[in-house]
């Protein structure tokens, strides 16, 4: 492999000849050898954002040229159209701050703008501090990156999958709708309700988280950037802030703005661990909603079977033609990891000492690993899974009639003492409820009939 010189403010240091980053980015490569957990580009990309937003803010200060501008933007367009990848190498794993990773974007667009500049004959260079990181310090980008590539996350990868998700447990809510089936309360059978009114829990489950995100995430639209190094905004223009901010409007969309208190937005991570919590909330409720539907799904001979999911793959080495829940599986894991994540982002961002937060990079890297497994997690759901399932009726059929909690019925006409008289007696005697009522003398066959209706204990108008 051949190598070049790059120096640093320590000294010279051997960097790979094919790759376009410099001395800082190099020593992080060799000072943290931990773990295979990279910085993720959706933080690059969103560097890439900032750098651009901020070379424009520069010039129209009247701190930056017209031609260290374009090159600038140009380089930053080239790492968002995703042809830089390979050279942004670093771990989660390395300074608090996410300095390192700071300077590797500055030194990669340092060094594609030169030679652009070089390609145009020009006697300018860009230097990657003095020009790309021009009225920034690493402690109000890298926050700033967070919050552009979470929300950018958020809106792009997370809330597309939920709203398809909802949808198909609309669809089934309302296709089976008619459908009545016992209902069940800690793990017993309970009075009946309709196979909708239970996915209707799944869909109202799944629109209030997706409000809590959409209201949660307003807070990191909140912006640090032109706080510079402890908030105060040391050799940044008063104006960069909110210029950078509204430069990033432009480029994404997104409705960014420059924080009103900068002490806060380097010191404090608590709109991260907000949001997080909604996706926690999300990940409770897919937790939830999983483990229903497998227990639902549950046999086909041997267990609660009153409903049918898609069979994907074979589900054993051993036993054939088994076909297991592997979607249910699949996303519960990803319920569990989103869990784990949060305990992680909530001890990291308890531990602001002073003017900056030094735990930045496993914050995002955990915040954009449960919005990636979230979103794929519920897209692959919906897809391979939810759109399948179906009633089975005769199953379904067969519990109702069984039941013994159809009994509830009688309370009105027979009082609870007799009508748990009717339950014991049919449960012990295995006789159905019905041969238990006429049995006990309480009421007759022809009562029996028209108070005990399904039908109408299920509520059909409540959804």
């Amino acid at each position: 492999m051949d190598f070049r010189t790059e120096r640093d403010t320590l000294g010279e240091i051997q960097v790979p000849a094919s790759k376009y980053w410099g001395a800082q980015t190099q020593r992080s490569k060799e000072n943290f050898p931990i773990g295979i957990e990279q910085m993720p580009l959706e933080i690059t990309y969103a560097f890439a954002e900032l750098k651009k937003a901020a070379a424009m803010a520069n010039y129209d200060l009247g701190k930056l040229s017209l031609t260290k501008r374009d090159a600038i933007c140009r380089a930053c367009n080239e790492i968002i159209d995703g042809k830089l990848d390979e050279h942004f190498p670093l771990v989660v794993w390395q300074t608090g701050s996410g300095t390192q990773s700071n300077m590797n974007v500055n030194e990669v667009v340092a060094y594609r703008a030169n030679v652009f500049l070089q390609e145009e004959s020009t006697d300018e260079t860009v230097h990657p501090n003095d020009d790309v990181n021009m009225s920034q310090s690493s402690n109000d980008t890298f926050p700033t990156a967070m919050h552009i590539a979470a929300y950018k996350a958020l809106c792009k990868n997370l809330m597309p999958s939920l709203k398809e998700l909802t949808e198909t447990f609309l669809d089934k809510e309302e296709s089976f709708k008619e459908i009545i089936k016992i209902g069940r309360t800690h793990l017993q059978d309970a009075t009946p309700l309709t196979l909708g009114q239970e996915i209707s829990g799944w869909r109202a489950m799944l629109q209030k988280t997706r409000y809590m995100i959409q209201e949660s995430s307003k807070h990191i639209l909140s912006l640090a950037i032109g706080g510079t190094a402890v908030g105060t905004g040391i050799n940044a223009h008063p104006e960069f802030g909110d210029r950078v901010a509204k430069q990033l409007v432009l480029q994404t969309g997104f409705p960014f703005y420059s924080s009103d208190n900068k002490f806060h937005a380097l010191t404090s991570h608590d709109d991260m661990v907000h949001v997080h919590g909604a996706l926690k909330a999300l990940a409770a409720d897919l937790m939830k909603i999983a483990n229903d539907i497998r227990w639902l799904a549950s046999g086909p001979r041997s267990g609660i079977g009153e409903i049918t999911i898609p069979a994907n793959e074979p589900g054993s080495s051993i036993m054939p033609g088994k076909v297991n829940p592997t979607q249910s599986e699949a996303l519960t894991m990803v319920t569990a990891q989103v869990m784990g994540n949060d305990a992680a982002i909530g001890f990291a961002a308890s531990q602001g000492n002073f003017e900056l937060n030094v735990y930045k990079p496993v914050i995002i890297y955990n915040f954009l690993q449960s919005v990636r497994l979230l979103g794929d997690g519920m897209k692959t759901f919906n897809d391979k899974c939810a759109i399948g399932i179906e009633p089975n009726y005769d199953v379904i059929a067969g519990h109702v009639d069984r039941s013994l909690m159809l009994v509830t019925a009688l309370n009105p006409h027979i009082g609870y003492e007799k009508a748990a008289k009717i339950a014991k007696l049919a449960f012990e005697k295995e006789l159905t409820l019905k041969e238990a009522a006429i049995e006990t003398g309480y009421l007759t066959e022809e009562q029996y009939d028209e108070w005990i209706q399904p039908i109408d204990m299920v509520n059909l108008d409540r959804v």
